[in-house]
């Protein structure tokens, strides 16, 4: 069944981290289900790119350039809008797979500003604005990492951790008011940069995460996934849907097929 479309109240939906990856599909998706996308990201070229075919395609995108590690620049943003439907937190990103003993305080402070600082600083500037629409939805993009440890992973896991508890705490905090809050956790999604950018542009190393696997989610796997969360009727809350490629039993048991 097609997503129903959302009323006109709550048709603005921002995706950060629109520029590549899972937000660019996810902002796909949810225009051909009848958003007006805000698409931000740093890269502004990336995002008119995508803007300008999304437009093309007969549908209603804008592009804001945004760090959304920048308050005063996420408040500003936010008087841009009445109301808002939809927020999808997904700006994020690891660095580095280091154990705790040598990893780098720096990669660790920059995924938590991005990964759980950036989505405090869009929920809190945006929520009234949801508020306002009468059918709001959050969406938190966490990952798998979330929900479970892996060695050489504590940064980004502690990070991804902090956007799970966010989510959770929003939960609790806001019932009773118009807002659903969703989180989707993603296991191994095989995008063009994830992996490209955690080992510092390494290719051979960051394809080595997938190798043998042979069907790693893709971007737009989680993009439908959102969308179909989003596209719920506005009484239902899917509050945490964790989407894993088959071969992936956990983050620590991933079939591999042998060369």
């Amino acid at each position: 069944m097609a997503p129903a479309v959302p009323p006109a109240a709550s048709r603005i939906a921002v995706v950060t981290g629109a520029s590549s990856g899972i937000g660019a599909a996810t902002a796909r998706r949810l225009a051909e289900a009848g958003y007006r996308v805000v698409l931000t990201a740093r890269r502004k070229d990336r995002i008119e790119v995508l803007a300008e075919e999304l437009t093309a395609a007969g549908h209603s995108a804008t592009a804001y350039p945004l760090d959304v590690t920048d308050r005063a620049a996420v408040d500003e943003f936010a008087t841009a809008f009445r109301t808002v439907g939809v927020l999808v937190n997904n700006a994020g990103g690891a660095l580095g797979a280091d154990p705790v003993a040598t990893g780098d305080p720096q990669d660790w402070r920059t995924m938590y500003e991005t990964n759980v600082i950036g989505t405090l600083n869009l929920t809190q500037a945006l929520l009234p604005k949801l508020d306002a629409s009468g059918d709001g939805t959050v969406v938190v993009v966490s990952s798998t990492a979330g929900h479970a440890t892996y060695e050489g992973g504590a940064g980004y896991v502690a990070a991804k951790h902090g956007a799970h508890v966010l989510a959770e705490t929003l939960r609790l905090e806001i019932v009773g008011r118009p807002v659903r809050v969703i989180e989707i956790a993603p296991g191994m999604v095989r995008t063009e940069e994830f992996a490209l950018t955690r080992f510092g542009g390494d290719a051979d190393r960051a394809a080595k995460v997938y190798e043998g696997v042979a069907e790693p989610l893709t971007a737009d796997d989680v993009a439908d996934t959102i969308t179909w969360a989003v596209t719920r009727p506005p009484h239902v809350n899917i509050d945490l849907l964790v989407v894993r490629p088959r071969a992936q039993a956990s983050n620590t048991k991933v079939h591999r097929e042998a060369r």
